[in-house]
């Protein structure tokens, strides 16, 4: 057998003992932990997510979750199933928590709501309560271009918000319609779980978009308590009961090979060279 073929074949054991030996530990009593759940990015395919709180909930050795969120929002069916997941795990009785990093805005405060305490830096970034659709019109860009387009459609409004036409009054009436559907829904989340910090008047005055500073929301109400993801976690023990709880970072469940393949060169990816010099020397 060539030595290169020896040293992958030898490579591939060694994942396999390391996946044995991680699902056998995974098995053991571990003690009470706190989860903490990284929500980072746009808020667009919610599934990882939504799966990582239903495992919180499920796990018996968890007993709260916090959520440490760096988002500026996303889609709103993405937030909304992120929020409805949240809601579930209340219904486990857990204490649920959310630390604020960077920014935590739009979709990012809104699958904040449903905590028991909401914590952001003074500096963090937050609010933007609102919901926006954008049209960009190239129509005049591309005739100039002589770029030509012919639309065969089954309704007059499937083809809103193409960028080769302008839209008519009728469509901006709809959209408009559209987009005050979901901000009513989005208001109507915020105020389930937060009325009695910031009443519907007040909440309606200052949910036009505008961005806050985490000191700001606080006074507003919209958070609760300035501090970082320590702090929370901190609080998730107390309300807990579970002072000497360990923090348990949740993070996918993907094999190793899978993971080093979807790495976007970030830490693991500096291994590729190595890994492969190794296999082939």
């Amino acid at each position: 057998m060539k030595k290169w073929l020896k040293r992958l074949f030898l490579f591939v054991i060694i994942l396999l003992v390391f996946g044995f030996l991680s699902s056998l530990f995974s098995r053991l009593p571990v003690g009470d932990r706190v989860a903490v759940i990284k929500v980072k990015g746009a808020l667009i395919e919610p599934d990882r997510i939504v799966a990582r709180v239903q495992q919180a909930k499920e796990d018996k050795s968890v007993k709260a979750l916090v959520l440490r969120i760096d988002s500026p929002g996303g889609s709103v069916g993405a937030s909304q199933e992120i929020y409805r997941a949240l809601e579930d795990f209340k219904s486990s009785g857990k204490p649920l928590l959310v630390s604020m990093g960077n920014v935590s805005a739009s979709g990012g405060y809104y699958i904040s709501a449903p905590a028991d305490v909401i914590f952001a830096n003074p500096g963090t970034i937050t609010g933007s309560i609102g919901v926006i659709v954008q049209h960009t019109e190239l129509k005049e860009l591309l005739e100039k271009l002589g770029v030509r387009t012919t639309t065969i459609k089954t309704g007059k409004f499937k083809d809103t918000l193409s960028p080769f036409r302008s839209l008519s009054e009728e469509e901006k009436e709809y959209l408009q319609k559209t987009v005050e559907d979901a901000y009513e829904q989005f208001l109507q989340a915020v105020l389930k779980y937060r009325s009695k910090k910031i009443g519907e008047e007040k909440l309606r005055e200052v949910a036009d978009g505008r961005v806050f500073t985490g000191r700001v929301a606080k006074e507003l109400g919209l958070v609760d308590e300035l501090g970082n993801l320590q702090d929370a976690i901190n609080r998730a023990r107390q309300l807990a009961k579970v002072p000497e709880a360990r923090v348990f970072y949740m993070e996918d469940r993907r094999g190793l090979i899978r993971r080093l393949m979807e790495e976007d060169f970030q830490g693991l990816g500096n291994h590729y060279p190595f890994m492969l010099y190794y296999l082939m020397k």
